[in-house]
């Protein structure tokens, strides 16, 4: 009787172990979010970097595709497996973001503008900004302009986490920060430097 009972619950384990939840990263909407956060700290008058291979894009772009179905035993008994893709939206719309963000702006107009315009500034290519020729920088001006860069960057590092953390998935982190590098080159104004995947510096 107890090895009938039994049988239930083991068919609802086997079913459920089944169910597979695939959550992809959704690329364009964090493209979307990166450009609306990027363009409110420096502004929207940036020119889009043309496609001169500055970054590259796997094919497919970021996000993975779906496996292709396969072939599954319980098939045979007219039972398919379930299969939840979900593809949320990315959100930059916390408390701790607003923020950061507001910080960024502030810094970015008072401090760190001017010498984007000099040169002495650029985008690196991993999410943050670069003292590309610290030559450009008045003397008087470089512990300032220094510190400036090294907190605009640990906000950048800590809205890339932050932004994951807020849509539930921590491992985006990465993946966020690329998308986040791409739109601060994007960004930028004509005659300012970004940096490309090689590590080279080009004048937009």
């Amino acid at each position: 009787m107890n090895r009938w009972l039994g049988m239930p619950i083991a068919a609802a384990l086997v079913l459920s172990a089944c169910v597979t939840i695939n959550v992809y990263f959704p690329a364009a909407e964090a493209r979307e979010a990166a450009r609306e956060f990027v363009d409110n700290v420096i502004g929207e008058n940036g020119r889009p970097v043309e496609d001169d291979g500055l970054f590259p894009q796997e094919p497919g772009g970021m996000a993975r595709a779906p496996a292709p179905a396969s072939f599954h035993p319980l098939m045979l008994i007219g039972i398919a497996p379930a299969h939840a893709q979900g593809s949320p939206d990315i959100t930059i719309k916390t408390p701790a973001i607003d923020a950061i963000r507001s910080r960024m702006r502030e810094r970015f107009g008072s401090a760190l503008r001017p010498h984007f315009e000099s040169g002495a500034l650029g985008f690196g290519n991993d999410g943050t900004v670069s003292v590309r020729d610290a030559g450009k920088i008045p003397l008087s001006d470089r512990v300032k302009v220094n510190q400036a860069v090294a907190d605009q960057n640990r906000d950048a590092q800590a809205v890339y986490r932050e932004i994951a953390v807020a849509n539930g998935h921590p491992e985006w982190e990465g993946q966020i920060r690329e998308v986040f590098a791409k739109q601060w080159a994007d960004s930028a104004r004509s005659g300012w430097w970004v940096q490309d995947r090689s590590g080279s510096w080009k004048q937009k």
